[in-house]
Formats: C-alpha cells, structure tokens, sequence
C-alpha cells in the first residue's frame, strides 16, 4: 500500500469515527435522579414558587427532559442554570447569581445591621450625654429639705398617734 492511500485510508476511519463518536456520547444514560438534583434549583416560570422536580404541568415535564438532554449531551449543572437564566430570567433560579440588582440583594441586609448598629450606638451615647448633664446640678439626698407637710395630714397623724 502507497503512503498516500494509507493516509487516505486514515482520514477515512477518523472521519467516519468522528460521525460515530456523537452517537455514542448521546447513548448516556441519565437517571431521574442526576435530573431532579438540578431540576430542583430551578423554578417553574410558569408556576409560582415551584420547583421543577414537583410540578405536574407538562411544561415542567418538557424542562425535565430538556434537562435530561442537556445532560446527555455532557452540559454541566452551571450550565444549564445559565441556560436557563437566559431563556426565562435568574428568577427561575434557586440561588441567583449575586451580580446586579441581585448583587444589591445580597449586601443589603449586611450593610443594613452595620448601619443600624452604628445608629444605636450613637443614640446611647446621646442618651449617657443627657442622663450626665442632668446629673450634674443635683444635690445629694441629705442636703435636701424635707418636703413640707399638709395641715390636714398633720392632724390625721396626731389622731393615730394618739391612739
């Protein structure tokens, strides 16, 4: 055999083994299992608060098995999460990605309990201030007069007194 029909030969068998190679990559099996892991950290966007993995509507039946698809394609989980972010927006996602308004989202309440920490703080120490101020004009207990007495509670306690 000539040289140039050998490597006519093996372009041939890498051809014909690249058209064979796809087919069997989409002979994966993909249990329900590997499916309902991913589907239940998407949402249904057509049903409200549902994840995939429960809801009975036929689209979600459809999303499963595109899932199932994906997956016997070779697609990763992230990948199929950007998939479907793309089609139908990061509200599908359990866990949407912290970028954004949904980057806001997540520093928000960090952000709020520092400030209100520093705002409490702030108020107690203006509260000390106050209570320091108005402590320092006041005299101590025993240089204070006793507060005078009424004639008439006077006379109620001689009565008991007297008894």
């Amino acid at each position: 055999m000539k040289p140039v029909q050998r490597m006519i030969g093996l372009v041939l068998m890498l051809v014909a083994w690249t058209a064979v190679l796809p087919a069997w990559a989409q002979d994966t099996v993909v249990t329900d299992d590997e499916v309902n892991a991913i589907a239940k950290e998407v949402y249904c966007p057509v049903c409200e608060s549902t994840p995939l993995d429960v809801c009975e509507t036929k689209a979600c039946a459809d999303w499963r098995e595109l899932i199932r698809t994906k997956l016997a394609q070779g697609e990763t989980k992230e990948e199929i999460f950007t998939y479907f972010a793309a089609q139908y927006g990061d509200r599908v996602l359990a866990t949407p990605p912290a970028r954004g308004l949904n980057l806001i989202l997540w520093i928000w309440p960090v952000v709020a309990v520092v400030v209100g920490g520093f705002l409490f703080s702030r108020y107690l120490r203006s509260l000390r201030a106050v209570a320091v101020a108005a402590n320092v004009g006041k005299v101590s207990a025993p240089d204070v007069p006793a507060p005078a007495k009424d004639e008439y509670l006077s006379r109620i306690e001689q009565e008991l007194n007297k008894q």
